[in-house]
């Protein structure tokens, strides 16, 4: 699979909801976020990564493509896919838990 982005469908997720989602399956999940235009260099984890875009967006950076996530929008990427990062132009705000 490696990387897989499930795209909002309702509109904007509140972070509560969110955060419901992820102890749905068992997951604690922390926030993050950046300021606009923030660059995460290339890098990998040694976990299974879930993500949800909270506010703003990002643009997560994989060899074979560019995942654009906006609020309510979850991304999974696998233990060991490089991937690098793009805050968008209105900052970002996300919550992720490993897996």
């Amino acid at each position: 699979m490696g990387t897989r982005v499930e795209k909002a469908n309702g509109g904007p997720s509140e972070p509560e909801e969110i955060k419901a989602k992820f102890e749905q399956e068992g997951l604690r999940p922390h926030d993050w976020g950046n300021a606009p235009g923030y660059e995460y260099e290339w890098h990998s984890h040694g976990y299974h990564k879930v993500l949800y875009c909270v506010s703003g967006s990002i643009v997560f950076h994989t060899h074979e493509e560019d995942l654009e996530l906006e609020p309510g929008d979850r991304m999974e990427i696998e233990p060991g896919i490089e991937h690098g990062a793009t805050v968008g132009p209105d900052g970002v705000k996300c919550m992720e838990a490993a897996r």
